[in-house]
């Protein structure tokens, strides 16, 4: 109830129940203090015709009064005076003690919730019921410290993944940046004495430090997405076109790691999407560089085909990998997670790729998903919208 109708219902309580009680008083005892009033309106007439005709006679006046129901009287008017008093005090009572108890009871119930605040608590419930204005107040309260706690728990959630991003991070860099003053300290000390042990130890060094550049690359768009500062330039592209290109150079890179390559297409020539080509070369990079880290075979296989599904193109990209787990499946585009627990040299990551390529494929306006076999391989999916032609009229 709001505090406006209860202060409007005292009012009317105040005004209306000390009649009501009065009138109720007046009926148990109305038949007998009616008859005194009565007895005394006749004795009073009765004196004043006595008076008269003593004055007539004699032309005296004389001051004797009838009093033999003056103290019913007042003992009439007494009880009344008290019962007002009574009913007033009651009234009053009881009022003071609705409007306390609907105002006193929600306060200390939010004085208890704000010292639970400040002492850093947010795992409570303020229970509030009442429609009034302090009830309002209450809720509100609550949804306050609802939206606090789930800050505070998005704080902590970011704390840690910020840690671990730097553990992931330093963990990864420290692998290639061993690797080479390792092969430094072989060339510093004359252990590449031919030309073919030179040439393969340049080549590892340029190799470790690709890595250490693309981890840094990663990290840097990682703050980006944190940040929801990607730079994105939308284009029209064409699909054939674009995807053969991409995927020669893919190729080419894929070979010289001994692992067999191969493209299909399936879309229309004139086919186009918009899309960012860099940020989408990045996702088909991050996809396959995933392929790569964790292809177990002696000879690698990726596959890559691009299919019209309608109002979409389609992007599949297999391999025939270790594979993923059905537990581990439905998680493996959250941030920072990573399917190998154990963060041996060979298997490393920030564990940043797939949740980037998630989020540049959502920002496209598209969706992906995998499936996967464990020993047999993964599939990933994603889908691009296509560009509308408008038809002739």
């Amino acid at each position: 109830m709001k505090l406006k109708t209860k202060l409007v219902i005292s009012f009317c309580i105040i005004v209306i129940m000390p009649i009501v009680m009065f009138l109720g008083i007046m009926m148990i005892n109305g038949n007998r203090q009616l008859q005194y009033l009565e007895e005394y309106a006749n004795q009073l007439q009765m004196y004043e015709q006595e008076t008269e005709g003593q004055a007539s006679a004699d032309g005296q006046s004389h001051a004797v009064t009838p009093g033999g129901m003056v103290p019913e009287i007042r003992s009439f008017l007494k009880d009344m005076m008290i019962a007002a008093v009574l009913i007033l005090f009651l009234t009053a009572l009881l009022l003071i003690g609705w409007i306390y108890t609907g105002i006193n009871v929600p306060l200390m119930k939010l004085k208890k919730a704000t010292h639970n605040i400040a002492e850093g608590n947010l795992d409570f419930t303020l229970e509030v019921s009442g429609d009034d204005e302090i009830s309002d107040l209450c809720r509100d309260f609550e949804e306050m410290r609802l939206k606090l706690r789930e800050s505070s728990e998005e704080k902590l959630e970011y704390d840690k993944e910020s840690k671990e991003l730097i553990s992931n991070i330093s963990h990864d860099l420290k692998t290639p940046i061993t690797a080479i003053k390792g092969y430094v300290e072989g060339i510093m000390d004359g252990v590449a004495d031919t030309p073919e042990k030179m040439d393969r130890y340049i080549r590892t060094i340029y190799n470790k430090a690709n890595d250490m550049d693309r981890l840094i690359n990663e990290l840097t768009f990682y703050s980006k997405i944190d940040t929801n500062r990607i730079p994105y330039t939308f284009d029209k592209i064409n699909v054939s076109s674009y995807f053969e290109d991409c995927f020669e150079e893919v190729g080419l890179d894929l070979e010289s790691k001994n692992i067999d390559f191969s493209y299909s297409n399936y879309v229309d020539e004139d086919v186009e999407v918009i899309a960012d080509a860099e940020q989408m070369k990045r996702v088909i990079n991050n996809i396959i560089g995933n392929s790569v880290k964790y292809m177990d075979k002696p000879k690698g296989r990726i596959n890559i085909r691009v299919k019209d599904v309608g109002d979409f193109i389609q992007v599949e990209i297999e391999d025939n990998g270790k594979g993923i787990g059905p537990k581990e499946l439905p998680y493996i585009f959250d941030r920072f997670y990573r399917t190998d627990a154990s963060r041996n040299s060979s298997m490393g990551g920030s564990g940043i790729g797939l949740s980037i390529v998630r989020k540049i494929v959502e920002d496209h306006g598209g969706k992906i998903w995998a499936s996967s076999k464990p020993g047999t391989g993964t599939v990933m999916y994603f889908v691009l919208r296509k560009v509308t032609v408008a038809q002739p009229a």
